[in-house]
């Protein structure tokens, strides 16, 4: 189902977590009522770290005494940074979106993994899901090791979905030492900037737009600024 009305939001300053957190919960209200439409909202955090309805206080470090929250969606333990892209997806899983069909929550989770390995390969990245672990993953070609480049964690209210996934662009990659990853401890994280390879956040966010409607059918829109307040 095309959605002629679906818009892309961008933020260029460094968005606060309770800002965003409060913006989605707001949108997502919103939209059930039929009085927001739908939207992917890209943004970055300062360093922080958010706990999903799984998370376990063993798994938080947190040398830097980073800002933690709670993030309410599914998963455990993730970090947000410069450096990271992030797409908050706002969409009425009532309807159909693309290959996704309305009210299926494994389909809209395997279409956001979908979305990103398209995403990946436009830069030559070949991506993977891996049973058991939400998320999207690369083989370094230097180590043959298997890492993470991108997390998912969803939250669902009255079938409309906020937060969404991260991308590893070039972020502190020490900060992620601050926590069990996901809680999964056999594997570690990647970013494209330990791949060697340079790209940058518009090229990046192009990739995105460019994506989306192999997936979820909607034509993104020109991107609309969002604003950030202070704190």
């Amino acid at each position: 189902m095309t959605n002629a009305h679906f818009l892309w939001e961008i933020s260029k300053k460094p968005v606060p977590y309770p800002f965003a957190f409060a913006r989605m919960q707001e949108i997502s209200q919103k939209i059930r009522q039929a009085e927001a439409v739908e939207r992917v909202w890209l943004l970055e955090h300062p360093p922080l770290y958010t706990a999903g309805t799984s998370a376990k206080a063993e798994d938080l470090f947190n040398p830097h005494h980073y800002p933690t929250y709670d993030a309410g969606r599914g998963g455990q333990w993730t970090y947000h940074g410069p450096g990271q892209r992030i797409a908050y997806v706002m969409l009425d899983l009532h309807k159909p979106h693309g290959l996704i069909p309305a009210r299926d929550l494994r389909a809209y989770v395997h279409g956001l993994e979908s979305w990103v390995i398209r995403t990946l390969a436009a830069f030559g990245l070949k991506g993977e899901c891996r049973e058991g672990r939400v998320g999207v993953w690369v083989i370094d070609p230097k180590t043959g090791q298997e890492e993470k480049i991108a997390a998912i964690g969803v939250r669902v209210s009255r079938w409309v979905s906020w937060h969404g996934i991260s991308i590893n662009l070039r972020p502190n990659m020490g900060d992620f030492e601050g926590i069990v990853p996901c809680g999964i401890r056999d594997y570690g994280v990647t970013s494209f900037e330990k791949l060697g390879l340079t790209v940058f956040q518009d090229q990046l966010d192009a990739a995105l737009a460019e994506n989306w409607q192999a997936v979820f059918g909607s034509l993104p829109s020109n991107f609309t600024e969002v604003e950030v307040e202070a704190e």
